[in-house]
C-alpha cells in the first residue's frame, strides 16, 4: 500500500509508522484507518516492535468530523465496526509488542488508539482526553474496555461523564499509560524502550502479550493452565536456552526472537 495519512519506516528491527495529517492533528480518516491497519501488520510481519506516534503537535485528535459532507450523517455503528474494529485488532494481535509514542493531545478515538497499544509512553506535554460526551457520543474504539482495567471503575467513569483531559503525568499515576516522560528526553526514551524490545526475546513477548490479555477473561485455575501451556513452549526455544548461558556466564544476551 502507498500511504498518503502516515509514514512507514523499518530500521534496526523497529517499525515507525507516524500519522501524518499535522494540519488537522492527525484526525483519523476512512483512509488513515486502513493506512494504520496495513502498516500495522507490515510491521510485524517485517519488524521485532511497532512504534506509533504523530506528527506535529498531537497524536491524533480522533474521529475526522470533516471527513463527511454532514458529519450528523456519519453510519457510527458502520464506522466503528467495518473501520474501527480491524484497525485495532491489527494492533492488539499484532505479533510483536507495540508503542504508542504520544508526543502531543491524544483525543477521543486517538486516546483509546494509544491504549489499544501494548505500552504508552507519553511525553509530559502530552494528554488524554475522552472529548465524546462534549458531541453527545459515548467514548468508544474501545475506551470504555481498556480504562476501567487499567485505571479502575471511578476514574474511568469520571473520565467518561466529565470529559476532562487528564494530563500524562496523572495518566502514568493512574495506571493509564505505562510512563511520562519529560518532553525533553521523551524521544530518547522511547527510542531506547523500542530497542530494548526490538533486541529481545520476541517469542517470549508474544507470549507474555497474549498470557496478560487473556487474564482479563480467566479465572485463576484456567489462568494457570495458559501460564504453564505457553511457559512450557518458551522453555524449548533457542532464546531461552541462549538466555540461561547468558546468565551463566555473566553477558549479555543475543536473543533470535525464536
Amino acid at each position: 500500500m502507498n500511504y498518503e495519512t502516515l509514514t512507514y519506516a523499518l530500521e534496526d528491527g523497529i517499525a515507525l509508522i507516524t500519522l501524518n495529517r499535522p494540519d488537522v492533528m492527525n484526525a483519523l480518516t476512512t483512509q488513515m484507518r486502513a493506512e494504520i491497519e496495513d502498516a500495522v501488520k507490515t510491521g510485524g510481519q517485517a519488524a521485532r516492535v511497532v512504534v506509533l506516534t504523530g506528527a506535529g503537535r498531537a497524536f491524533c485528535s480522533g474521529q475526522d468530523l470533516g471527513d463527511r459532507a454532514n458529519a450528523g450523517n456519519l453510519d457510527l455503528e458502520r464506522t466503528l465496526r467495518d473501520e474501527y474494529t480491524p484497525m485495532l485488532n491489527a494492533i492488539i494481535d499484532c505479533p510483536v509488542p507495540t508503542i504508542a509514542a504520544v508526543n502531543g493531545a491524544a483525543a477521543g478515538a486517538g486516546a483509546n488508539l494509544a491504549l489499544a497499544c501494548d505500552v504508552v509512553i507519553a511525553s509530559d506535554k502530552a494528554y488524554f482526553l475522552q472529548a465524546f460526551t462534549r458531541i453527545g457520543l459515548i467514548p468508544d474504539a474501545g475506551g470504555t474496555y481498556v480504562m476501567p482495567r487499567t485505571m479502575g471503575m471511578a476514574k474511568a467513569m469520571g473520565a467518561a461523564l466529565f470529559a476532562d483531559k487528564i494530563s500524562a503525568r496523572d495518566a502514568d499515576a493512574w495506571g493509564l499509560i505505562w510512563e511520562a516522560v519529560e518532553d525533553e528526553a521523551f524521544d530518547a526514551q522511547w527510542r531506547a524502550r523500542a530497542t530494548h524490545l526490538a533486541t529481545g526475546p520476541t517469542k517470549a513477548f508474544a507470549a507474555a502479550k497474549r498470557v496478560i490479555r487473556a487474564s482479563w477473561h480467566n479465572d485463576l485455575e484456567a489462568q494457570l493452565a495458559v501460564e504453564a501451556s505457553e511457559q512450557g513452549d518458551c522453555g524449548q526455544s533457542r532464546d531461552f536456552r541462549e538466555g540461561v548461558l547468558a546468565f551463566v556466564e555473566k553477558r549479555k544476551p543475543d536473543f533470535e526472537g525464536r
